[in-house]
């Protein structure tokens, strides 16, 4: 679960989008710098979103009917029974479902309130950053099915090994009262209750949830036509003025070294779980090594603001830090793994 929804309506018809703006900025700069480049860039960065094109299609079309048929609600069955099976259907509700990080903070809020163990929502928290299928996706089309399969059991993995890990260590009594004091949970997505009911997945006679689809749909295609396209254009301009040796000094070769420092360049570098496929590919193309590039989208993913303060507002700060210890240990792990199979 990455931060699609929450950012597929971060401007109203007045503003005007910075993401954007941006894009602009950049072109503009492009022409005035070096205008021989200006339509070689323009041209490249077009061919590369309209590649990924039909991965954009499917992936919106799919989060939009996981909304409207309130496929939310499957995410409660995750926190029902014995705690290891709990920890397991944590990780694996949080890295394979569409929603955000913010509409899960009120029902997060309640299950650790009535008693649910940390160890069940941390599990969740590691691995909810970091894939669904619309990042299934866009991630297959820029990087490939190995890599986007080896992300996906990553972010699985580094749910379970924080889950476990809170555990391991609950009878040392750090993890005892994890909740901040507050009157009521926060919450910014929506205003209505989330996962009530049963999932209606036949819901096209259903105004109100076709009307959420459509929604969806044209918010979320909206979302990631404006950041893949900012990704994709600061791609072209790496791949052709960033020298390749520069980046394979820094994050290229095998051993530990660019596993860590791709896990520790994740957080300040990461835009979002979207805009970063691109730009991994392009440090790729520039001699990052596999291991690196898997410690960065991970490490990345997790720290990253959405996610971030989806805990911070629940959790005390040392319930907090744990949660960024488990995901940089975890995301050095998931390279190290990952570099020597790939």
């Amino acid at each position: 679960m990455t931060d699609l929804s929450s950012h597929s309506n971060d401007t109203t018809p007045t503003q005007v989008d910075r993401v954007w703006v941006a894009i602009a900025v950049v072109l503009a700069g492009v022409a005035v710098l070096t205008p021989a480049d200006f339509l070689p860039v323009v041209r490249e960065t077009a061919s590369s979103l309209g590649h990924t094109a039909i991965f954009i299609a499917f992936a919106v079309f799919a989060v939009g009917y996981m909304k409207a048929n309130g496929s939310e609600t499957l995410l409660a069955r995750a926190f029902q029974g014995r705690e290891s099976r709990m920890i397991i259907a944590g990780a694996l509700a949080g890295g394979l479902s569409p929603f955000c990080s913010c509409e899960v903070i009120p029902f997060i809020a309640a299950m650790l309130a009535l008693g649910a163990p940390l160890s069940a929502v941390m599990a969740f928290w590691l691995a909810s950053p970091l894939m669904d299928p619309a990042m299934f996706f866009i991630t297959l089309s820029a990087l490939g099915l190995p890599f986007a399969v080896a992300k996906t059991l990553s972010a699985v993995g580094l749910g379970l090994f924080g889950g476990f890990g809170v555990r391991l260590l609950a009878p040392s009594g750090f993890f005892a009262n994890p909740l901040r004091e507050q009157k009521t949970p926060p919450g910014c997505c929506s205003k209505k209750k989330p996962f009530e009911g049963a999932p209606v997945w036949s819901f096209w006679s259903e105004s109100e949830r076709v009307s959420v689809f459509w929604d969806t749909v044209r918010k979320n295609g909206a979302f990631l036509l404006k950041w893949l396209a900012l990704a994709y254009l600061i791609e072209v301009l790496m791949v052709r003025h960033i020298p390749a040796e520069l980046i394979a000094g820094f994050l290229g070769g095998e051993g530990v070294q660019p596993v860590v420092l791709g896990a520790l360049l994740g957080g300040p570098a990461y835009l979002n779980g979207y805009a970063a496929v691109p730009l991994i590919s392009g440090l790729l193309d520039q001699g990052m090594s596999q291991g690196a590039a898997m410690s960065f989208v991970l490490a990345g993913g997790v720290s990253c603001i959405p996610a971030a303060l989806a805990v911070w507002a629940l959790v005390k700060p040392r319930i907090f830090i744990s949660y960024l210890g488990f995901a940089f240990i975890g995301s050095v792990l998931a390279g190290l793994i990952w570099g020597a199979v790939a």
